[in-house]
């Protein structure tokens, strides 16, 4: 565990209940924070969540009539009379997360809660958070599941050493985090090679959520164009890119995301096995990916970017093209797979004897 990352969660779980801190907090806190933090090992899962309610202040009577609930979302059967000492991490998890939910908190606070855990039980952990959220129970969330931040976060903050380097909404602050995840290795900065490529750089840039790379190669303009070249919202977009010092075969990719940042689709140049060669300084190319529209009817970002073939950055556009797509037909989820339906009425083996008859 990011041992920064979890003093901070052990700061605000503390501090929730320090008047010297300049604020109070009305209400439950409860927090899931490193793995086997708060359970003793030797007693029982029963007796370990009996003696966590307690310290939360529930009463006995709170705990028995929570007891049944807690038991059922963990599901680890006969092992809640077992000592904790002999569970797996996701069998703690599992029953630690339920002990937290069930409380009924005002503040929850959670450091990669479900990094533990089978698809299942993770997705259930996702809806139980959505149900806190409506109830509007507070949660701190410290997680490195960008999808999660996204899905679940109302605001978001990036944390660097200790400090806050950005904090906005969920879609911003995980961009900045990749950014600098992908820049983390590169030596060059940025370079300019002349008046007209940088406003145009500059005007490209003001479209971008957010921009990062060492500027190998820049992208000079991106369209999303009809099957006969016509821009409109059907999904095919060209990128035109200059480079400004030798690059060898780079990559270029786009990305999809829809309203809340989700990422729905991307793809690149490396990934569909077209090298694009080498490049000298001032050359241009034009990349052009054509996809069969198959989203569903909501709105959509496009991403693109230019990488060397190791996946650093040369020139990184977050969410820079926006589009709708239209569609008389309701689905659920982002794609919408052409669905065929076929039915026949299936004649039961008695209806079959009666028609004998």
């Amino acid at each position: 565990m990011d041992p920064v990352k979890a003093l901070c969660c052990k700061s605000s779980a503390e501090s929730f209940n320090q008047p010297a801190a300049g604020y109070s907090v009305r209400g439950r806190v409860a927090a899931l924070l490193e793995l086997g933090a708060g359970f003793n090992p030797e007693f029982s899962g029963r007796e370990n969540v009996y003696l966590n309610g307690e310290i939360l202040g529930l009463s006995r009577q709170e705990l028995d009539d929570a007891f049944p609930r807690i038991e059922a979302f963990a599901e680890i059967g006969q092992f809640i009379d077992r000592p904790v000492k002999e569970y797996s991490s996701g069998m703690y998890v599992r029953l630690a997360f339920s002990t937290a939910i069930h409380v009924d908190p005002e503040v929850l606070i959670v450091d990669e809660a479900l990094a533990v855990g089978d698809a299942i039980f993770a997705s259930r952990c996702v809806q139980k958070f959505e149900e806190l959220r409506k109830k509007n129970v507070t949660v701190l969330l410290v997680s490195h599941d960008l999808g999660l931040i996204k899905r679940l976060a109302d605001r978001a903050a990036f944390m660097l050493d200790g400090k806050i380097v950005m904090q906005g909404s969920p879609k911003d602050a995980v961009n900045q985090y990749v950014g600098f995840v992908l820049d983390h290795e590169r030596a060059g900065r940025e370079q300019s090679t002349g008046q007209s490529e940088e406003s145009a750089a500059s005007s490209i840039s003001s479209k971008s959520s957010f921009r990062h790379g060492d500027g190998a190669s820049r992208v000079k303009d991106v369209r999303i164009l009809n099957s006969i070249s016509e821009t409109c919202h059907v999904f095919r977009p060209g990128e035109s890119i200059v480079f400004q010092k030798p690059v060898s075969n780079p990559v270029v990719g786009i990305l999809i995301r829809n309203r809340i940042g989700m990422d729905i689709f991307g793809t690149n140049t490396r990934l569909e096995q077209a090298e694009l060669g080498d490049f000298e300084p001032g050359e241009e190319i034009e990349v052009e990916f054509e996809l069969d529209c198959l989203l569903s009817r909501q709105e959509y970002t496009v991403t693109v970017a230019v990488q060397y073939w190791n996946g650093l950055s040369q020139d990184w556009l977050d969410d820079l093209l926006d589009f709708r797509v239209e569609d008389t037909k309701d689905v659920a989820g982002v794609l919408n797979l052409n669905t065929r339906v076929r039915h026949q009425k299936v004649v039961s083996h008695r209806e079959q004897s009666s028609v004998s008859l």
